[in-house]
Formats: C-alpha cells, sequence, structure tokens
C-alpha cells in the first residue's frame, strides 16, 4: 500500500492536463458490450477502476488491449456473469446489467462495492428494468436478472440516479419500442455515454435535459470516440492553484461543466478565465467563506464539497456545506481538524470557519475525493503531511503526484 509524502507551501505554477473523465469511460467501456464491431476509444484515464472495469469486459467476453490512453474493445462470446471478486471494489460494475439483459436476456451480477460514503442502493436500477420486462432474484450476495426481451416502457426515477440512468439507457439502446427515461440524470457524464452510443448506432434525444427518449434498434456497431475531459479532476486543481496561491493553466479543461465550481470559486475571491479549452486560475487577494449545497447536476457536485471545504479552511470568515446526496461523505473533515482546520459537523451540514494555517500532520483517506481534499490541503500547509491509504487516490487521478511535481509541488510517494 502507498502513502503520499508533501512538503506543504510551494505556490503552484505551469501548464496542468486534465486527464478523460473516469465517470464518463467507466460506462463507456461497459456499454462496449453492445455493439457487434470493434470500438477504439481514446482519452482513457490510467486508473485502477478501469483497469478492473478491463477485468471484467474479458471476464463477460470482451478482448480488450489498454495502450496509452487508448483502448481497443472487440466483442467475442458474451458471458452473463459478474463475479464478486471485481465488483465488490466498484460501484459502476453493476452497469454491466441492463446491457447484458438487453443481450442475452439474462445476467448474474454481484451487489456492487466502492466508496464507503454511504448506501447508494440498486433497487431503482432493478425497478425500472423489471417495467421492462426482467424479473430479479437476490440471492448470496449476486442479482439473478431474466427477461426473453426487454421492451421499451414509461420509466420515472424518483431521484435522478446516474448509474440508474446510465443502465437504462445502454439497455433501451437495443431494447424493443420506446423508452422515455423521465427525471433522468443530467450530469455530463450521462451525456457522454449518450453520444457514444449515438456514436454507435442508438437513436437518443434529450440526453442532457431531465426527459431523455431512446428508440430501441436490432443491434448497435462499433465506433471511434473519444472520452470527455474530467471535471472534477480540473476542478480540484482550480482549488490547489487558489490554495497555494499560485497560478496555474488547465489544459483540456471542460470549463462549461463547471458552472457551478466556477460560481462558488468566483464569490470566494479566485480569478478564473477562459480561453477556449484552457482556463487560467489564481487567487485574487483574501479568500471568503462561502455557503453551499451539494445537489444533482447542474447544481454543485457532491464530488467537490471535500476539496472546496479544503479551501474555505483558509478563508476569511465563515462558510456552510451542506451535503444532500451522500449521507456519509464527511469522513474527511476530522483528518482536516487533525492539520488546524475549524469545521464543526451538525447532521449533513458542515460548519466551516477560516484558520490563518494548516499544518502538516499523518493523515488516512476514506475515499476517493477526501483523498484529494487531503492533497490539496497538504500542499498548503506548513511543514510535511503524510497522506495514507491513497488507493482511494488511484481510483480517480491519473497520476496526480506527477503532475503536482510538474508545477512545483514536493511531493512524493512511498510504500507504507
Amino acid at each position: 500500500m502507498d502513502k503520499l509524502i508533501i512538503e506543504g507551501g510551494n505556490p503552484l505554477h505551469g501548464e496542468i492536463r486534465v486527464s478523460g473523465a473516469k465517470n464518463a469511460a467507466l460506462p463507456i467501456l461497459l456499454a462496449c458490450i453492445l455493439p457487434e464491431g470493434p470500438v477504439n476509444l481514446s482519452r482513457v484515464p490510467r486508473l485502477r477502476d478501469i483497469h478492473t472495469t478491463l477485468k471484467l469486459l474479458d471476464i463477460l467476453g470482451c478482448e480488450t488491449s489498454f495502450e496509452g490512453n487508448e483502448v481497443k474493445s472487440t466483442v467475442c462470446n458474451i458471458q452473463t456473469e459478474a463475479p464478486y471478486d471485481l465488483v465488490k471494489t466498484m460501484r459502476a460494475s453493476v452497469l454491466c446489467l441492463g446491457p447484458l439483459l438487453a443481450l442475452k436476456g439474462e445476467a448474474k451480477v454481484a451487489l456492487p462495492g466502492g466508496c464507503a460514503i454511504g448506501a447508494r442502493p440498486v433497487d431503482l436500477h432493478l425497478t425500472a428494468f423489471e417495467k421492462m420486462g426482467a424479473t430479479f432474484e437476490l440471492d448470496s450476495g449476486y442479482i439473478y436478472g431474466h427477461c426473453k426481451k426487454l421492451k421499451g416502457a414509461n420509466i420515472h426515477f424518483d431521484f435522478p440516479t446516474v448509474g440508474g440512468t446510465e443502465n437504462v439507457l445502454m439497455a433501451a439502446s437495443i431494447a424493443e419500442g420506446e423508452t422515455i427515461i423521465e427525471n433522468a440524470a443530467r450530469e455530463p457524464e450521462v451525456v457522454d455515454l449518450a453520444e457514444f452510443l449515438i456514436a454507435c448506432g442508438a437513436r437518443i434525444t434529450g440526453h442532457g435535459t431531465s426527459i431523455i427518449r431512446v428508440e430501441g434498434v436490432s443491434s448497435l456497431k462499433g465506433c471511434d470516440y473519444t472520452v470527455m475531459p474530467d471535471r472534477i479532476e480540473a476542478g480540484t486543481y482550480m482549488v490547489a492553484a487558489a490554495l497555494t496561491d499560485g497560478e496555474l493553466e488547465i489544459l483540456d479543461c471542460p470549463f462549461q461543466e463547471l458552472d457551478a465550481v466556477v460560481y462558488k470559486l468566483r464569490e470566494m475571491g479566485v480569478w478564473i478565465n477562459e480561453d477556449n479549452d484552457r482556463v487560467i486560475v489564481r487567487r485574487q487577494g483574501e479568500l471568503t467563506g462561502v455557503d453551499i449545497t451539494t445537489q444533482p447536476f447542474p447544481g454543485f457536485p457532491t464530488d467537490m464539497q471535500a476539496q472546496l471545504m479544503t479551501l474555505m479552511c483558509l478563508a476569511n470568515g465563515a462558510g456552510t456545506i451542506e451535503e444532500k446526496i451522500f449521507e456519509n461523505r464527511f469522513m474527511h473533515v476530522q483528518e482536516l481538524v487533525r492539520m488546524g482546520a475549524n469545521i464543526k459537523l451538525k447532521g449533513r451540514t458542515a460548519m466551516i470557519r477560516g484558520v490563518d494555517k494548516l499544518t502538516g500532520a499523518p493523515v488516512m483517506a476514506s475515499d476517493l475525493r477526501a483523498s484529494a481534499s487531503l492533497v490539496v490541503a497538504a500542499l498548503a500547509a506548513e511543514g510535511e503531511t503524510e497522506v495514507q491509504r491513497i488507493y482511494h487516490l488511484d481510483r480517480g487521478y491519473e497520476q496526480l503526484e506527477k503532475k503536482f511535481s510538474a508545477v512545483g509541488a514536493k511531493i512524493r510517494r512511498e510504500k507504507e
């Protein structure tokens, strides 16, 4: 198991490039089960979750290769079981359920794992597929699904679930008839999946809105496709530039997908200037605390609340963060307090009062975004910080320590 050793207090300066979006690449990779021809994907980040997904695709009957940031996949002989040993480490694995049901009429998928940030039940997925004609049994930690042929249906989600929308979107692409998804998730990663499926021949309209219509086709073909840049990675770099009082030029930045984050950063006193696909970020005077509530897109993303909380730790005055997506996503708070932060928790609300400085300390990462928040906190802290259990970080950030080192950070990876 690895850890990061970070000597803080060095302003970051220079260019830093955003990798492909993990949360877009994972469903797109699992959608590679559907096309009959070869798929060539570009800008795929080299992450632990990506490698896990490729292992799963191999087990499910796809031949894959991964060179640089390009993945090639060809369907050979589709199998219908996603085993626990792979699914337990990554929640996105459940997204193979829809494609397998649509293609083969059956699926055996282990109940998923992933970050320990609260309950994320798959009930909404199963209810949607039942409306499309599937039946399910839950036994010994596995979902057993069966159907003769999935058929289009009107699906209304009680909550705009990203995974549920993606799962239904893939299955509906080759289901019989029309599927209408109401209260659909509007996240850019859902849009990217829809665009990939369209490139494969799917008939989809309304993606990016709360109502998506899918007219099923008999089959999909292979295609070449480039995964969108990672908006959460880009947002993390914005926070790092402001925290360290440096200036970063962020390349391949999906600026339009970061509206809510940019709005709050500017409200705090961060100067941000967009020029095509590059964005320049630096602190402009003193930082000021703000109030944030996490919401589904286009609201403020839950995946950025830990990083903004860290920035607020060094801002003037006080601010609050209300977490409305996951009930257990404040596990980074106690680690930031160990570094000198002044944060109080009350239910799902964190109250942050700015302090003069953070101080290096041994800290432990509890999930992916908590890891990122502790790393950027360490970049700004006085002295040395040891961030332990960074395997979470490796699930979502491609070569983060190398990218930060290239812009002036004193950061190195060691074995624990």
